[in-house]
């Protein structure tokens, strides 16, 4: 809930703090309603153990865990969207259907590119 004076950048500790506060009630909000999100988290957390294990260096390590933050925040946007499309109505609209469909191919493409990145980094080290 942004205020309304058109201002975005917060001017005082208390308007970033309440920015937190919205950012922290989104995430519980994708957390609540997103089964795949709740999956995703759930993932992450003994793959980062994994890539801080497997990975020496600081650059690797960045790559691996920030494609898997990307899958994170993709998963928002398109939880975002698909909230967006289902308030506007459930009647089948084309467009209502394509908005989700390539939400959904974005969260896929996510994951592909933490495949690849993980392949890349990880295959050479420990499948040769």
């Amino acid at each position: 809930m942004a205020d309304s004076s058109g201002s975005h950048a917060p001017r005082s500790p208390f308007r970033a703090w309440q920015a937190f506060v919205w950012s922290m009630q989104g995430l519980r909000a994708t957390w609540d309603v997103e089964s795949s999100f709740r999956l995703e988290v759930y993932l992450f957390v003994p793959l980062v153990a994994l890539a801080l294990w497997a990975t020496p260096d600081g650059v690797e390590r960045a790559i691996l865990i920030g494609s898997m933050m990307l899958v994170l925040i993709i998963e928002v946007l398109n939880s975002a969207v698909e909230a967006v499309v289902d308030r506007w109505g459930s009647e089948h609209n084309e467009l209502a259907g394509r908005a989700k469909d390539m939400g959904s191919a974005a969260v896929f493409l996510s994951d592909m590119n933490v495949l690849i990145c993980w392949g890349l980094i990880l295959g050479p080290r420990y499948l040769a």
